[in-house]
């Protein structure tokens, strides 16, 4: 027999049928009142469930209720699972997990509800091109109280009728955090359709999983390829973000959170217009709110460790007095933060994202003195740190008790740099500015930094092929790039004029050509060239560290379309602002300033050799095992 427990109750009268095995399935969604007929029947039961995902509704709990079921002892039980679990019968997880297609869409449900115990299976597609989770984050999306966030819907909308155009094969569905905004996001899709006929093939062609739009209180049990999820909730006008996010803030909200983000088996795509680092965790309790957090965070940077205030208490006297120095600057500071098992002394908040931490601060505490080895406390502590994206600073007590004041600057000045990195990694068309809280001239601000400006090159039709054009018009032409983008390479140059020209490859009489216009120009003076085939403006003088963040091609991120000036120009200011720093720490602070957010083996090779450089030339010099400026005394 497959019945629902109400069925069996109606159809089949007691004492006609007996069970030798009774098995109920999504237990968690099943009273106990409703189950026990059923139970009665059977010589044995299995009860199948998720106590992670949602219980029944409790939605006509209190008009059922006339006060007569004190004591009863399954009334304060949701389900028969509770019930199951409390009686103690033996228990068996299901740990094999093999809906997702990809690891990114059960990862966090895995870390925040299971325990790390499920055996997810990895995907092929580590880049999540044609699957696992991706982001989409729109801060122009203002959100408009009651739930409602019309221009996400009108996104998700169109997102919609994208999928039934591009990959109608796959099912799809919508799920949004409210039933107003689900509504919302109904009506603009019914709008589009109207608009476009031609799609209803794919709205009717899955009729086992149709596509859907529903709030995530109705979506459990539904599985499609791809879902999309529509947050809603968010900033108001671009500014102020209320910590209200519907059923998420109420108890259990987190378990409707889990339900909303295993749904997809190929894709998940979320649109929301904040991100995981807006989220104070100080101003909300709520454990769904704390899982949003998680959530957004991992599907934006892929790190699962989000860092949390643990509530301990500061470990020595000697971090208790950094910290106080520290919020005498006006910097948020919290103690003992937890990420991935270890616990950072100190953590400065971020003054623009005050969910997010801009800096860690190591102090050589008791935690540090309780390490087994060296190797632990001076290496690989921080080197785990650094891989989950922290920014570590570190404070040796005997310093600081020698000079409270230089260690003090030094610890303010790596706050700033953290905070210049942080806002070129959030702001990628705004120009990178210092965050000053007071005037300060003993501390240099940043240099002038940025975004990358691409040239515009209009060309009109060819009059011959371009490894035929004459050298000199080629010449005027490789000038207005180098008039917009100087220093470049010209291996960049020539991907310009070969985009306004129209031609796809440079084989090597279009390189030769090329070159020979290059070697012309620089004759007739209209730009310089040096040795590495960087074209520079006559009257270029001050060199500016231009972010490779944005909307620039990706040859401009490779490390040898960098002029060395410009890399020399972000290693001398992180060695003049840090009153000494490490050349590995010089490199990386380097390479923030450009606007990556990682580093790799090929830039912090070409970083080192430009370091080593400034080196030889007397530009920098080493005091122990610290870089400083040879005219800093």
């Amino acid at each position: 027999f497959m019945m629902s427990p109400l069925s069996i109750a109606k159809y089949i009268p007691p004492g006609s049928v007996d069970f030798d095995l009774v098995v109920f399935d999504e237990a968690s969604q099943v009273r106990p009142v409703e189950a026990l007929g059923a139970i009665i029947r059977g010589r044995q039961a299995v009860v199948v469930g998720d106590s992670k995902q949602l219980p029944p509704t409790s939605f006509f709990d209190r008009m059922a209720d006339d006060g007569e079921d004190e004591g009863s002892q399954t009334a304060d039980l949701e389900s028969i699972l509770g019930m199951f679990c409390a009686q103690g019968a033996p228990e068996r997880m299901l740990r094999w997990h093999y809906r997702s297609r990809h690891e990114s869409l059960i990862t966090v449900s895995n870390h925040e509800f299971y325990d790390d115990r499920l055996v997810v299976f990895p995907s092929p597609d580590a880049g999540r091109r044609d699957t696992g989770l991706v982001f989409r984050h729109d801060p122009e999306a203002h959100y408009q109280r009651r739930g409602i966030n019309t221009a996400e819907a009108k996104t998700v909308a169109r997102a919609v009728m994208e999928h039934a155009r591009a990959t109608p094969g796959l099912t799809l569905g919508v799920a949004a955090f409210s039933n107003v905004q689900a509504r919302r996001i109904e009506d603009e899709v019914d709008i589009l359709r109207r608009r476009d006929p031609s799609c209803e093939e794919f709205f009717a062609g899955h009729p086992e999983e149709p596509f859907f739009v529903k709030n995530l209180e109705n979506v459990q049990g539904d599985e499609r390829d791809v879902i999309l999820i529509s947050i809603g909730y968010g900033k108001i006008d671009g500014a102020y973000l209320p910590m209200n996010f519907g059923p998420l803030n109420r108890e259990g909200g987190e378990r409707r959170l889990n339900v909303l983000i295993t749904r997809a088996r190929r894709r998940c795509v979320v649109y929301c217009n904040f991100v995981g680092a807006d989220l104070d965790l100080r101003r909300s309790r709520a454990r769904g709110v704390e899982a949003l957090k998680t959530f957004l965070e991992y599907a934006e940077t892929g790190n699962i460790d989000i860092p949390r205030v643990t509530g301990r208490e500061a470990d020595s006297p000697f971090e208790e007095a950094v910290a106080a120095r520290l919020r005498t600057l006006d910097f948020d500071v919290d103690h003992q933060v937890g990420s991935a098992g270890f616990f950072i002394d100190l953590a400065v908040r971020d003054p623009d994202l005050p969910g997010r931490y801009v800096l860690g601060i190591e102090c050589d505490g008791a935690a540090y003195h309780s390490a087994r080895s060296a190797r632990d406390r001076d290496r690989l502590r921080q080197q785990v740190l650094e891989g989950l994206g922290w920014r570590i600073h570190r404070i040796w007590s005997t310093d600081w008790f020698r000079n409270p004041e230089l260690e003090l600057g030094r610890a303010r000045s790596a706050i700033r740099m953290a905070q210049v990195a942080a806002a070129a990694s959030t702001a990628p068309m705004a120009a990178v500015e210092p965050l000053e809280r007071e005037p300060e001239p003993e501390f240099e601000a940043a240099p002038p930094t940025r975004p990358y400006e691409v040239a515009a090159l209009r060309i009109g039709g060819l009059r011959a092929p371009l490894h035929e054009t004459p050298p000199g018009t080629l010449a005027q032409w490789i000038g207005q790039v180098v008039e917009v983008e100087s220093p470049v390479h010209l291996d960049e140059v020539m991907l310009r004029v070969r985009t306004a020209v129209g031609v796809g490859r440079s084989g090597s009489r279009i390189r030769a050509q090329m070159a020979l216009g290059a070697r012309v120009g620089a004759n007739q003076r209209l730009y310089r060239m040096d040795a590495q085939d960087f074209l520079w403006r006559i009257d270029h003088e001050a060199v500016e560290v231009r972010r490779r963040d944005g909307d620039i091609p990706p040859s401009l991120r490779k490390p040898g379309m960098i002029a060395s000036e410009e890399i020399g120009a972000a290693l001398v200011h992180a060695v003049r602002v840090s009153y000494g720093i490490a050349p590995h720490d010089a490199v990386q602070e380097a390479v923030r300033l450009f606007g990556f957010k990682r580093t790799w083996r090929k830039i912090v090779e070409r970083f080192r050799s430009v370091l080593d450089g400034l080196a030889r030339d007397g530009v920098v010099v080493r005091e122990g095992d610290l870089l400083q400026l040879a005219d800093s005394g």
